[in-house]
């Protein structure tokens, strides 16, 4: 199959929470069964909430580790492997694309994919058969964000499956309140009818939008290894698929 009659490979958004979904009695299910009736990829490309670096750094491209950044879970979470090929030819796609236009890139050979990648991964490319590239996120600023994607996206004429992964909500001092924030609801709404209008680039700014309240976060770092708040535990190599 060549280039030219390729299917175009979809861009999704996932959104869902920490490690503890892979036990969920609905969710894994549900996802896997999704995800099949997408066409196959050749290789993924994921974007993180939990990666935020400037220049917009360029994950493993061999051996791909994982990264544990959470905290406070049972022992099991921390043994979960998933040993993913690396994608060093989407790589070099990526760089292209980017510096082409004067955009900066960097790579960080060491750095693994973290639970936001993870945990959908593992229940949608159970084999962990697929290469798999992660990249960070260089800026909150939606309107920059929005333009990578732009450049991005001829990736997905060439088999490459094209991930954005986070909590559409993600207030975690929310939790102490218990049940569903009225702020959080609202927000959901508003994303879904965004979505299905297609008017994301009239949105960033609405005052109609809480999002605030939904995503508090500090700045993304520009140093080259401080790349979030939260201090991942040291990640093991992965080499083979879930752990049970």
């Amino acid at each position: 199959m060549t280039a030219a009659t390729q299917e175009r490979m979809p861009a999704l958004y996932l959104s869902h929470g920490a490690p503890p979904l892979a036990d969920d009695p609905v969710w894994p299910g549900e996802l896997a069964a999704w995800s099949a009736g997408l066409p196959r990829p050749k290789a993924i490309l994921v974007v993180s909430a939990h990666w935020e670096e400037a220049p917009l750094a360029l994950g493993a491209t061999e051996t791909v580790p994982l990264v544990y950044d959470f905290w406070g879970f049972p022992e099991h979470y921390y043994q979960v492997t998933y040993g993913a090929p690396g994608a060093p030819a989407l790589a070099d796609s990526v760089r292209k694309l980017l510096r082409a236009p004067g955009m900066p890139v960097q790579d960080v050979p060491d750095r693994g994919l973290d639970h936001g990648a993870y945990v959908p991964l593992v229940e949608m490319y159970p084999g962990a058969d697929v290469p798999v590239l992660q990249i960070s996120m260089p800026t909150l600023d939606p309107v920059k964000l929005m333009e990578i994607g732009r450049r991005l996206a001829p990736l997905r004429d060439e088999g490459v499956l094209i991930i954005g992964s986070g909590f559409f909500t993600h207030n975690l001092a929310a939790l102490r309140q218990g049940g569903i924030p009225a702020w959080s609801a609202e927000f959901d709404a508003w994303g879904r009818r965004r979505s299905r209008r297609g008017t994301w680039t009239r949105c960033w700014t609405s005052p109609a939008s809480p999002r605030p309240a939904c995503s508090p976060t500090r700045a993304p770092s520009t140093s080259p290894r401080s790349s979030s708040p939260w201090a991942p535990r040291t990640p093991p190599v992965s080499s083979g698929t879930r752990s049970p």
